[in-house]
């Protein structure tokens, strides 16, 4: 592999290239109008035009992608998440083309993206899955028997897809009908695919994670858990590596059912088996998502492993250098997507120019960003503005350093989710773990929120005056930290 290109944008080009980069691979990019002069397109060592801004015309040009790569020379693709990452037909085409795709093969991908064919093909593993329908729902009357057997609540997915799209929640058979048609018709506007299934819907869930590594010789491993349970409309914003409500067995064995869930399908390369977790501490396979994850540094802070790195050694067809028993848990890590939503206006997505962008630097505090200050945020893309990481030798130790990072973090121009990083961070529910996947819903509001701003205004005013004093009597010490490497970070 000597020429990887990377068919995505912001900062996830920037997190392959680095890697690909420290290995002597030629990076090569493609950009939109839109992002003409970003800083992923600057960082690469060759970068084409793609098209215009809208996605549809550019980055989910599938064509137009391949094409490039074969009258440039290039031998592999990285798909980066989003996009085409989890596009089958994408993968098939690239595979056709003779170019090596980093991610798992389009079969694998097939069946993982079907959730009712992947439910059946995990089934024969044993995986624990939600009482529900084995297949899409259609009629009705069918539909009203399968509630009244699993009892109400229950929850409407969508076969295809994901992050929350033709997601509906039911509490009573008079509502069913309506939002079974609602929920169809989501699916078929975002994924062209309406079918939908039912499910027992978990009051209380916590939503974990497990990252696994695949190659091609028979050889795969989990690499611990990740909590996502802090979401708005069904979608993260907040992770952390490991879970605080896991003990050391029940993590045994749902590390055992990840490696068995990729298994099922015969999985190459890096990806992620999502379960939720009752208040009982039953575990139910929800999902399996084909690629990297938003939230993969969380992982590599806590298990010294850089998986873009796995990724690109097994495309090569490497072996597993990592055994099962060589994988430890070091430390906490923590994740904020620092997102440019109104978190007022229900978490609304935001646009403007950044007019002041400054990032937070320090041990143990790490930042994967696609913007630079004074460039607009386009309204044709995900609103992420970049992630905000933080480390500690436990789990106080990060969240206390993710509130300050939060602080320090200085984004001027729209608004931003780094806020609500600070409000979790604060809350009570949060730093004791006693929380699950409704915490936005049973303790975020606008009069909170705005209460735990003026306390945050108000303790700034006491420290900056006695600082301010301290600085006139001149016995202000400064200190000047540095940034350093994620890897070099770690307090082992």
């Amino acid at each position: 592999m000597k020429r990887l290109l990377i068919a995505n944008r912001g900062e996830i080009a920037i997190r392959v290239m680095k890697t690909a980069k420290d290995m002597g691979i030629t990076t090569i990019a493609i950009f939109s109008d839109a992002d003409r002069n970003a800083p992923f397109v600057r960082l690469a060592d060759e970068a084409y035009y793609i098209g215009n801004s809208p996605s549809n015309e550019s980055y989910l040009n599938q064509e137009k992608i391949i094409k490039l790569c074969l009258n440039n020379n290039v031998d592999a693709v990285h798909p980066g998440y989003g996009f085409l990452s989890e596009n089958a037909d994408f993968a098939s085409k690239v595979e056709s083309a003779g170019i090596t795709f980093v991610g798992p093969s389009s079969e694998s991908m097939r069946i993982m993206g079907d959730k009712l064919k992947a439910k059946e093909t995990v089934a024969k593993y044993g995986i624990p899955l939600l009482p529900g329908t084995d297949g899409a729902v259609e009629d009705l009357d069918e539909a009203i028997r399968m509630c009244k057997k699993i009892g109400y609540p229950v929850l409407i997915k969508a076969s295809a897809g994901g992050g929350g799209k033709g997601m509906r929640v039911v509490d009573n058979e008079e509502d069913l009908e309506e939002e079974m048609s609602i929920a169809s018709s989501e699916a078929k506007s975002a994924f062209g695919n309406g079918e939908v299934f039912i499910e027992k819907y978990v009051t209380s869930p916590r939503h974990i994670e497990f990252q696994i590594l695949a190659d091609t010789h028979g050889n795969t491993i989990h690499l611990f858990d990740r909590e996502c349970s802090i979401q708005r409309r069904h979608q993260k914003v907040i992770e952390e590596a490991p879970s605080s409500v896991l003990d050391d067995e029940l993590r045994r064995i749902m590390g055992e059912s990840a490696i068995s869930v990729a298994r099922s399908c015969d999985y190459v390369g890096a990806g992620t088996i999502e379960f939720l977790l009752d208040e009982n501490s039953n575990f139910y396979f929800m999902e399996m998502n084909t690629r990297l994850q938003v939230e993969h540094p969380v992982t590599e802070w806590i298990t010294g492993i850089d998986l873009v790195e796995q990724q690109i050694r097994v495309a090569r067809g490497e072996h597993l250098t990592i055994k099962q028993e060589d994988v430890t848990i070091n430390g906490h890590a923590i994740e904020l997507r620092v997102y440019a939503e109104d978190v007022q206006n229900n978490f609304f997505p935001d646009t403007g120019e950044l007019t002041v962008y400054q990032e937070p630097f320090g041990v143990n505090v790490r930042v994967d960003s696609g913007y630079e200050q004074g460039m607009k945020i386009p309204i044709y893309y995900d609103p992420m503005i970049s992630k905000l990481i933080t480390y500690g030798s436990n789990r106080e130790e990060a969240m206390d350093r993710m509130l300050q990072a939060c602080q320090q973090y200085k984004i001027v121009g729209l608004e931003t989710t780094l806020g609500f990083g600070r409000f979790v961070m604060k809350h009570n529910s949060f730093r004791s773990g006693k929380f699950d996947t409704h915490f936005i819903n049973n303790h975020f509001s606008k009069e909170n929120y705005r209460d735990s701003y003026l306390e945050e205004e108000k303790m700034g005013a006491i420290f900056a005056a006695y600082y301010l004093e301290r600085f006139r009597s001149n016995k202000l010490v400064t200190q000047i930290n540095v940034k350093t490497n994620w890897k070099q970070n770690r307090l082992l």
